[in-house]
């Protein structure tokens, strides 16, 4: 056996690897730098963890996690393995010890935030030791144009002429084309070897739907589907504003959700406290901004529901990508509406940099609508984003519940005739509430005393109720043949329009359909595998487990997998070799914990 698949069994308690993990860990070890675009939950930190226990010396991990440190060490220290932190929240003498402990060669991994690499005492200080390779994980914050860019990963590329003899591996989750190319300029990477998976996870379900209520609509998803059995499940929802999040988490808590709000704004302390009931609690719901999630290892996150327009799709797949790491299936549900889009164009337009940047972010954002309005699947829209191709998936609401389309020429031209008609007879401009009265007929004061009952377009188009014409706007917005201006959002023209008006285009409009709750794919339970007759024994462990956490301070999957527990349940192993040939289990599990399991699978009657 090689020492590579040595480690993988006795440490992390694994037969095989996944993927391209076996290849890329061999490439390290062997002393070449690497770039690894995997999926979440792809397991992507074995690529370099493993490689750390065999080489000689002491790996750094460069992290921005701060907060995740002390977890992801107290993970690794559960498997046996030497590990240890330094950021900013440790005490002067605690530093101390970890220098020293890295100086005597008695780490195998040493987690370092950005910030601190970049300073030169820390560098000088590491240059004492013996570093054994660089690991760069989250290193799309390297992308100047990316959705989590982090200054302090530009100053990364110098590590190359620093330690040149020892190698290098960037990680994440989420790249397209661009990204990945930033990843390999700015680190100096010219020379590694490039191993992209897929980025594909089919086990969430996908599911977007138009927003009326959204604090309505969320309540219902998180009560029907994020607790399909009348059982909490974790989750995390994100919206774009504090205000919001800090609203939308008061609303979940008083219709009986144990949701908390986290965002940058909240006292350090409140965020913490956070961190630690959702990694280490059941059923907790994070309302937060994009502030919260990125490197979160928690593996049994049932959905992700999203209330506000991600600003990209890099950014809506790394957030959704948090749901189901565990492998069973999850939901990543969103709500989104017309003055989502508006508001954002309006954020591209308002924002720093010149119009190249906003061009950029146009862009980013039309992406974005096009994933949320196209009538394929939902996947295969999503996967096409990183230039991968597959088949329509089965498991979207596109693909569960095809919309239906509709020739919306005429609605279009209608709509387009009446902001036409406003400039030219009034030389005004409105948004869609008005233009939408003025189609429908409205009978109201305002318009009156305008006089755009005049219009030749008033009341042309009562073939639509006024969420028929919200649909209409929302998706030529979306589409670039209206364009929102100003702080009021005003709708103009653009280019796309003439064609339209003049009927040498056809438009094509996807109906609005919201999926009925029975027709929806349930956000299952971790033990929905199990035969019933094991469901006890599973429970049992899991109890035991979160003791066992609680008494140590460490989030419950730390301890021991759901995955892990179920084949326990299921294979009732009898004695240490047993315990070994299950999944999670290494020597160092069987030691800490082998003896409590069998008791507790002795002591659970059998049929």
């Amino acid at each position: 056996m090689s020492e590579h698949h040595r480690v993988l069994r006795d440490v992390f308690g694994y037969d095989e690897f996944r993927g391209d993990q076996e290849r890329i860990v061999s490439h390290v070890i062997g002393g070449g730098d690497a770039v690894v675009l995997m999926s979440t939950g792809g397991g992507k930190s074995l690529c370099y963890q493993i490689p750390a226990l065999v080489r000689d010396g002491c790996a750094v991990v460069v992290s921005p996690l701060i907060a995740l440190m002390a977890d992801q060490v107290g993970a690794l220290r559960q498997l046996g393995v030497r590990a240890a932190f330094l950021n900013s929240t440790q005490l002067p003498d605690e530093r101390a010890e970890v220098e020293r402990t890295y100086l005597d060669g008695d780490l195998d991994l040493l987690y370092i935030a950005p910030e601190r690499l970049s300073a030169r005492g820390t560098r000088e200080f590491l240059s004492r030791g013996r570093l054994s390779l660089i690991a760069i994980d989250e290193a799309h914050c390297v992308s100047q144009w990316g959705h989590d860019f982090r200054p302090d990963y530009l100053a990364l590329g110098d590590l190359a002429e620093l330690w040149p003899d020892v190698p290098r591996i960037a990680l994440t989750a989420t790249a397209t084309r661009r990204t990945h190319e930033e990843i390999t300029a700015r680190l100096h990477l010219e020379r590694a070897e490039h191993f992209v998976s897929s980025f594909d996870r089919p086990n969430i379900t996908y599911r977007i739907e138009p927003k009326a209520q959204i604090t309505r609509q969320l309540l219902e998803f998180i009560r029907t589907e994020g607790s399909p059995d009348g059982q909490p499940s974790t989750g995390i929802v994100y919206a774009l504003s504090r205000a919001t999040v800090e609203k939308t988490a008061a609303f979940l808590a008083a219709n009986g959700i144990d949701a908390m709000p986290y965002h940058a704004g909240l006292d350090r302390q409140v965020r913490d406290d956070t961190l630690h009931r959702f990694l280490r609690e059941d059923g907790v719901v994070v309302v937060a901004t994009i502030a919260f999630g990125m490197g979160i290892d928690k593996p049994d996150v049932r959905f992700v529901a999203h209330i506000d327009l991600p600003k990209s799709i890099e950014g809506y797949y790394q957030e959704t990508g948090r749901a189901g790491r565990d492998g069973l299936p999850s939901i990543a549900w969103m709500a989104y509406g017309l003055a989502d889009v508006v508001n954002q164009r309006r954020l591209i337009s308002r924002s720093d940099g010149d119009e190249a940047h906003r061009l950029v972010q146009t862009r980013l954002l039309d992406a974005m609508l096009a994933l949320c309005e196209t009538h394929t699947c939902r996947r295969r829209q999503l996967l096409g984003y990183f230039d991968e191709h597959i088949e329509p998936c089965g498991n979207c609401d596109t693909c569960l519940q095809p919309p239906p389309t509709w020739d919306g020429t005429v609605a279009a031209q209608k709509l387009l005739s009446t902001v036409w008609r406003l400039r030219r007879e009034f030389g005004q401009e409105y948004g869609a509430g008005h233009l939408i009265d003025i189609l429908c007929g409205a009978e109201n004061a305002r318009i009156t005393q305008l006089g755009h009952d005049r219009l030749s377009t008033y009341g042309i188009g009562t073939e639509l109720d006024a969420n028929g014409w919200r649909s209409v706007v929302r998706q030529l917005v979306a589409a670039g043949t209206l364009v929102p201006h100003g702080d009021y959002g005003v709708l103009r023209m653009s280019e796309q329009a003439g064609p339209i008006l003049r009927g040498d285009v056809t438009v094509t409009l996807r109906e609005d359909v919201t999926a009925p709750a029975a027709r929806r794919a349930p956000a299952r339970r971790a033990a929905v595998d199990l035969a019933d007759d094991d469901l006890e024994l599973f429970e049992t462990l899991r109890r035991w487990r979160a003791a066992v956490a609680r008494e140590a301070g460490l989030p419950a999957y730390t301890v021991l997998g759901n995955r892990t527990l179920e084949e326990l349940a299921r294979m009732k192993p009898t004695d240490s070799d047993g315990l070994l040939a299950v999944s999670g289990i290494g020597r160092s599990k069987l030691e800490k914990y082998g003896e409590q399991v069998l008791e507790i699978i002795t002591a659970t009657p059998r049929d």
